[in-house]
């Protein structure tokens, strides 16, 4: 498949996303305070600085923050790497999936926003008892000025055809700039299907770890994710091949009929079951491509 066709194809079976999340870090540079430390300690200016948590403790706080890095996760989970910006390639089959799935992180997440919101001033008192000196009432936004600053938004886009430049240029510009666009292109291809690549090379090699004992040796500890974490990778395969790739194709295949039935309980208990699997695992490991591709 040339480049050009091959650019039409992912326009067509592939999207463009960006997902944009946002919190209140709760977190501030003390000048006077990192004055008083370098003065006393006869240091030069800027050599330490004092960042105090305006808030100490909040729990709400600090769940908003964790739970917007547990989404940003199974964003990156459900997509495949495209550009510097942010941008992630999303196939077209999954975007219902995907959709649901964010939206209601999304809805969890305002949920999260909300408890905070309702705790703010009751943590403002009792923060001032907390950073006692440090405390200082200016540093703190009113309510509607903190909920600004929580968003949480995706944004669709479709992948851009190579040959569609609406520039007022001179033909040979304009096939310069499709010649560079098809070459970005397909660089940015490649790195999306190395990335999907390197996370199964990586859930197939902690499995073959974890298995890697018989039942007279001291028992490895595994998760029942050791299995799910594979499958799902197996389903991004199938979903995202995108470019039609055989060997990918046929390494979702393997893995599927040599998982079929097998759980963790299973590998677990049965030696016999434990060591096919590691092999059949080794097997598929060493057939996969090389991750410089």
């Amino acid at each position: 498949m040339n480049t050009n066709t091959q650019t039409n194809a992912i326009s067509t079976s592939a999207m463009l996303v960006e997902l944009s999340i946002s919190t209140w870090t709760g977190r501030k540079l003390d000048k006077t305070a990192s004055t008083e430390v370098t003065t006393s300690k006869r240091a030069i200016k800027g050599a330490a600085n004092v960042n105090k948590k305006l808030l100490a403790d909040c729990e709400e706080l600090t769940a908003i923050q964790k739970f917007a890095a547990n989404c940003r996760t199974a964003h990156y989970e459900c997509t495949m790497p495209w550009s510097d910006m942010g941008l992630r390639l999303l196939p077209t089959t999954k975007y219902f999936d995907y959709h649901e799935k964010m939206t209601g992180l999304r809805a969890e997440f305002d949920k999260l926003v909300d408890k905070f919101i309702e705790v703010y001033d009751w943590e403002i008192a009792q923060a001032q008892v907390k950073l006692g000196g440090l405390f200082n009432a200016s540093e703190y936004p009113d309510k509607e000025q903190i909920r600004a600053k929580f968003r949480f938004n995706m944004f669709y886009m479709p992948v851009p055809d190579a040959g569609d430049w609406r520039l007022d240029v001179n033909n040979e510009t304009l096939h310069d700039l499709t010649t560079h666009y098809s070459s970005y292109y397909e660089s940015q291809l490649n790195n999306a299907m190395r990335d999907l690549w390197g996370r199964l090379h990586n859930v197939l090699t902690r499995m073959s770890d974890r298995l890697d004992y018989s039942d007279n040796q001291t028992k490895k500890i595994f998760r029942d994710s050791l299995v799910d974490n594979v499958m799902e990778v197996v389903e991004m395969m199938k979903s995202c091949n995108i470019t039609g790739d055989t060997q990918m194709t046929a390494a979702a295949q393997k893995l599927e009929s040599v998982l079929l039935g097998v759980t963790p309980d299973a590998l677990r208990e049965d030696d016999y079951l434990r060591y096919e699997t590691k092999q059949k695992v080794d097997e598929v490991i060493r057939g996969l491509p090389s991750l410089d591709i």
